[in-house]
């Protein structure tokens, strides 16, 4: 029998896994769907937002390999992310619309993905859309900068305008800020001759709703995922990518699996059982309590906020993640302190705050945000005027309409610049803070004029 070896490796296997597999007339494997007691266990607890890899064999069968994605997943480890595998007969609507379906009997969470994240190659989107018409389909950060990876060295440009490239591409990649996305866009467009640049389809890099999925982790993170993909996609096509037998590639792969599988034991899916609508009630002392409060959180914005809404409050929730802040109760109101702000919030709906950000948009703000962190809460409906509601504005112009003007808009600016230079002040030794101050207070000086004292 063809499927000899994988019978033989389940066997072995203590908690019989999910295998669905169909074999043609010549034996050969033709469909499989498996998935472990563990991956199914997995996928349950992180189904939000799932990531989809495809790894081709040299025989023209294809493996999906669907990993779990979002800031709730804290897995190490090679495929820990892993929930399913799955080999279409063909690569069609048919053949892939008949995949979904079995992993959707094989796991009923699938009602709660949000966030589905494919490689610019994925060409059956309808199919997708028909098979979980709730979930979002984007493009994922990894795919895009691989995709770019190889469309630069395809290209045979001169070493040193290939290698700013990769570095720029790879440092957007860890900081995928608006300003540095449209940066590599500008680069792309000076360095790569025009005929060939819609190759790159560098628009991607300014399509915001991508890079929002993939914005939320730091630069440390989002390392520490590229290179984590990158081990992971590079096993997948080392078993199954280089052998022509999928059935002994496969047979490899899940051999590989059940040798690495230390991250079982320590997978504990208990914190993601509680109502999305209620306090958490877990103990402080977890190390993964706060990531777990800031993305439910962060998921409580996109479902409840218009696009720009969601878009302006994960900024200020950014800055929350960044800073330290105090909260001290009172009757009524709470104090937030953050950096070097404090203001006055109300928590009782709709909630209020003191700060700019709060006045001029009378959206949730880094101190209210902090609030709802620290006491374990989400965001709800009522915490925020109606215009701001999903479904209720189409853009943040016709929302902001005639209320914006340059004062406000130069206002904004010199916060921005005010707290990014109270950072960088505070964030260096004595003797580098002393040198900064001095060379602040002499443009300040030079600027407005030493006759008039400005407060630094």
């Amino acid at each position: 029998m063809a499927l000899t070896m994988l019978n033989e490796l389940l066997i072995e296997d203590p908690n019989p896994p999910l295998l669905l597999h169909q074999v043609s007339k010549t034996a050969q494997l033709e469909t499989l769907n498996y998935q472990s007691c563990f991956m199914q266990s997995v996928f349950a607890h992180f189904p939000e937002i799932l990531f989809i890899h495809r790894t081709y064999n040299p025989v023209g069968k294809v493996l999906y390999t669907f990993l779990v994605d979002g800031p709730r997943v804290q897995l190490g480890g090679h495929l820990a992310r892993a929930v399913y595998f799955a080999i279409p007969a063909k690569e069609d609507a048919e053949g892939l619309a008949q995949m979904f379906q079995v992993f959707k009997k094989f796991n009923p969470a699938w009602e709660r993905v949000c966030t589905i994240l494919v490689d610019p190659h994925f060409l059956p989107l309808p199919t997708l859309a028909m098979e979980f018409p709730a979930a979002e389909v984007l493009l994922s950060a990894f795919h895009i900068c691989k995709f770019l990876q190889g469309k630069f060295y395809q290209l045979s440009l001169e070493q040193p305008v290939e290698r700013v490239l990769l570095t720029s591409l790879q440092s957007t990649m860890c900081s995928a800020t608006a300003g540095n996305l449209r940066k590599l866009y500008t680069l792309l467009s000076s360095c790569i001759p025009p005929a060939q640049l819609p190759e790159l389809h560098s628009h991607w890099l300014l399509n915001d709703r991508i890079w929002l999925a993939h914005r939320w982790r730091s630069r440390a993170e989002s390392s520490r995922y590229f290179q984590g993909l990158e081990v992971t996609t590079r096993v997948l096509s080392q078993f199954f990518g280089t052998t022509p037998s999928v059935e002994q590639g496969m047979a490899s792969l899940l051999r590989y699996m059940q040798q690495n599988a230390g991250d079982e034991a320590s997978f504990s899916p208990g914190l993601s059982a509680q109502n999305n609508h209620a306090p958490l009630d877990i103990s402080p002392e977890s190390p993964k309590v706060e990531q777990l409060v800031e993305a439910r959180i962060q998921h409580s914005l996109n479902a409840i906020c218009t696009g720009p809404a969601a878009q302006l409050c994960l900024g200020e929730l950014a800055v929350v993640q960044k800073s330290v802040h105090l909260i001290g109760s009172g009757s009524e109101k709470v104090n937030i302190q953050i950096l070097e702000d404090t203001h006055r919030v109300q928590p009782q709906p709709p909630a209020s705050c003191s700060c700019y950000f709060h006045q001029a948009f009378h959206l949730p703000c880094r101190h209210i945000l902090a609030m709802l962190s620290a006491q374990h809460q989400v965001l709800q409906p009522d915490m925020l005027p109606a215009q701001w509601t999903a479904g209720c504005a189409a853009s943040l112009d016709n929302i902001l309409g005639s209320k914006w003007s340059e004062t406000l808009d130069k206002h904004l600016a010199v916060a921005l610049l005010t707290e990014e230079v109270g950072q960088l002040l505070q964030q260096c030794s004595q003797e580098e803070f002393e040198r900064r101050y001095s060379t602040l207070r002499e443009l300040a000086d030079s600027w407005i004029g030493p006759y008039e004292q400005v407060q630094l």
